[in-house]
């Protein structure tokens, strides 16, 4: 008989911890100038804990490319604050990507909405019109 799987596995939880101490440690922490708004929208640990890639946006787009050189520069600083506070036998490298999936999330909502008032005026007339018709007779 199989073993009933846990809800997380010990990366997942990993994870979830850098992400959480790295969020705390960019915001009173990091003393870059370059470093803007940032937010840490997931972390992805390795099999083998020896690399974490931290998904982060910011605020400004104007300020993308300083933040990840900032983020970049400033990796050993956040990995050894993040030894300090979480007890693990070795640290992950980290490897910060900016995350896009809010940027293609707005712009597709703004899609849909764009769609969704092209139909309403589109089916609003001929709604309108059929109405019209049906006060005729």
């Amino acid at each position: 008989m199989a073993k009933a799987k846990k809800g997380f596995s010990r990366s997942d939880r990993i994870a979830e911890q850098i992400q959480r101490e790295l969020a705390e440690l960019t915001r009173k922490g990091l003393k870059d100038p370059r470093a803007g708004w940032i937010t840490i929208t997931a972390v992805e640990v390795t099999r083998d804990y020896s690399h974490a890639k931290v998904y982060y946006t910011v605020m400004v787009e104007s300020t993308r490319e300083a933040t990840q050189e900032a983020l970049d520069s400033s990796a050993g600083y956040l990995r050894n604050e993040l030894g300090r506070a979480i007890k693990m036998f070795s640290m992950p490298q980290l490897h910060f990507v900016y995350d896009d999936s809010v940027e293609r999330g707005m712009h597709l909502t703004s899609l849909i909405n764009q769609v969704a008032r092209e139909d309403a005026e589109k089916f609003g007339e001929q709604a309108e019109g059929e109405a019209g018709e049906g006060k005729a007779e």
